[in-house]
């Protein structure tokens, strides 16, 4: 995956961590982030953060505005040549998204539950910063509908929806509350043991 990442960023005539610095500011909004919290996503300390946003900003890619919450803060947003290298990214092909489409609808679903378990682990550890996971969302009901091809309710959308479709960044994600979030993990957790995931 580090070496797919490395070849659709060159071609893209970006580095891995500018590339992953774009596609993470491309998908918080119009708002823009701050470079803390730029730094503090990417695991990165905040100079490094700040080399690869002043190389993107100077590709015409980001742009530094005025954080709209606070006048004296700088937010960086994505420019509309930005957008357009970030859908590119996200049109490539890697050697990875081939080889996980030699496996079975059920095994990508198993695969991602097993993906989600790891990131919840690694965020509980303070491995990693926390991530906009369908199943720590104040939207997410998990196993709520007897249908096991689509198990779980999106409150936001008022719509089910089945386990490959759980999302690992979803751009409408609100965090749960603690005690809402633990309650939601012990069924979902319960139920990826005792349920199949969508086939």
């Amino acid at each position: 995956m580090r070496a797919d990442q490395w070849g659709v960023a060159e071609e893209s005539g970006l580095n891995p961590t500018q590339a992953h610095v774009l596609t993470f500011v491309a998908g918080r909004g119009a708002t823009g982030m701050r470079v803390r919290s730029i730094a503090d996503h990417l695991g990165v300390a905040q100079p490094t953060a700040t080399d690869s946003i002043g190389a993107l900003v100077r590709k015409g890619l980001l742009t530094k505005v005025a954080d709209p919450e606070d006048a004296r803060a700088v937010a960086i947003r994505v420019t509309p040549a930005g957008h357009d290298v970030v859908r590119g990214l996200g049109l490539a092909i890697t050697s990875a998204e081939r080889a996980l489409e030699t496996l079975s609808m059920k095994e990508q679903s198993t695969l991602l539950g097993l993906v989600i378990k790891t990131i919840r682990a690694l965020q509980q550890a303070g491995a990693i910063p926390p991530q906009r996971l369908c199943v720590s969302c104040r939207y997410f009901r998990a196993y709520v509908h007897d249908d096991e091809d689509i198990p779980h309710h999106c409150a936001l959308v008022d719509a089910p929806f089945g386990g490959r479709h759980l999302r690992l960044d979803c751009p409408e994600h609100e965090q749960a509350e603690p005690e809402a979030l633990d309650a939601a993990w012990k069924v979902f957790d319960r139920g990826a043991d005792d349920l199949p995931m969508s086939t």
